[in-house]
């Protein structure tokens, strides 16, 4: 597994780490961010959220566990490039079906490894996430100056809309398990499969529908409920998806997102977004429920947020009656979640369904049926 091939990260400040090849060989580019989580790498390799990122891990030891097709959150891994310490020698678990190497490399991903990772995520603590280049194989020797001017030419993430590089080009059906409530219509700007499993755990059968569906397709399906998944880029850069959005809550149809889905409701009920210094990233994120008082440990991956006010309750600038925050993340005071009072409208910036854990906010799927449920009996 081990390579002596080189490679070299360039970061658009100027510096730069020389390490060994991994994974795919060539040159990608792509915003360069940190992950915190001790383990669920295959997890965070192909969630959508991440196109157009270079993730670094910050767990040092990553591979130990191979890849597998059960873990999988959707078809294909969607990192722009990865960064790893110390990758492991040998696959060491019984449900593994190929190297993590091997994965990157029939992926056609460009990494790279044997570089100080701890130090590489100081910086971007303290600069912010910012663009970079994995140069591996011959492109390592290209002219520092070349690789610096292409880094610095690549796209920001700010102003990037990546919906429909990650979105189905068609729409997907997964059944209900267990008793049926309806049709539920699935905004797929990076969905996970996690999250459809734990949807039709609920009684949903799930269509998960291209990010370029219009209102009159979406009420096409007969949705009893609407949600808005995970997903990359910039969320001031998807206007259509806000006004589709802004279109199901004037029908009051019964609405949940995460993570994207959150910060897109956040701009349909007419608030505004802004980009994070280096964003929350890992399944270690302490989050408070301001409802219950409880806090919980959550599962992030995103690099913008909601700018709302965190106290109190506020009348929606879009004309969508009264909204609060919900959650607040602990460790900066970001918004972390969204409720509408007036309609049957929700929203959390993490992941409940959590592949590979936390499983600490896996109920905001009961609440989104309970919330489901409640708005059927009230029609009829």
């Amino acid at each position: 597994m081990f390579t002596r091939d080189p490679a070299v990260l360039v970061l658009e400040d100027g510096s730069r780490y020389a390490g060994r090849a991994y994974g795919a060989r060539g040159t990608t580019l792509g915003e360069v961010v940190f992950a915190t989580g001790m383990t669920g790498y295959q997890e965070t390799l192909t969630d959508p959220s991440y196109a157009g990122q270079i993730v670094l891990q910050t767990a040092p030891h990553i591979g130990n566990t191979g890849m597998n097709a059960e873990d999988v959150e959707s078809r294909r891994i969607w990192v722009a490039g990865y960064i790893v310490r110390d990758p492991s020698r040998v696959v060491s678990n019984w449900r593994s079906e190929n190297s993590l190497d091997d994965s990157l490399e029939k992926d056609g991903i460009v990494g790279i490894s044997g570089i100080d990772t701890r130090a590489i995520t100081r910086v971007l603590r303290s600069a912010g996430s910012m663009r970079g280049g994995v140069f591996s194989g011959d492109a390592a020797d290209i002219d520092p100056d070349e690789q610096l001017r292409i880094v610095r030419e690549a796209p920001a993430m700010a102003g990037r809309n990546l919906s429909a590089e990650v979105s189905v080009g068609a729409a997907e059906v997964t059944p209900a398990v267990g008793e049926r409530l309806g049709n539920l219509a699935v905004l797929d700007l990076g969905v996970k499969q996690a999250t459809v499993d734990n949807l039709a755990r609920r009684g949903f059968d799930v269509h998960v529908l291209p990010q370029d569906v219009t209102l009159e397709q979406l009420r096409a399906i007969d949705p009893i409920a609407v949600f808005y998944s995970n997903g990359p880029g910039d969320p001031a850069a998807s206007d259509h998806h806000v006004e589709l959005l802004r279109g199901v809550l004037a029908e009051k149809l019964p609405f949940f997102g995460i993570c994207f889905g959150n910060q897109l409701l956040g701009r349909a009920l007419g608030f505004g977004t802004y980009k994070l210094p280096f964003g929350h990233r890992g399944i270690n994120q302490p989050v408070l429920d301001k409802q219950t008082g409880r806090v919980e440990i959550t599962a992030h991956n995103h690099g913008f947020a909601v700018d709302a006010p965190i106290e109190g309750v506020i009348d929606s600038p879009a004309g969508f009656g009264r909204v609060e925050v919900s959650h607040v993340g602990l460790n900066d005071n970001v918004v972390e979640g969204l409720r509408a009072l007036d309609l049957p409208a929700f929203s959390v910036q993490y992941h409940p369904e959590a592949a590979a854990g936390p499983h600490d906010a896996n109920y905001l799927f009961d609440r989104f049926r309970d919330l489901v449920i409640a708005n059927q009996e009230t029609k009829n």
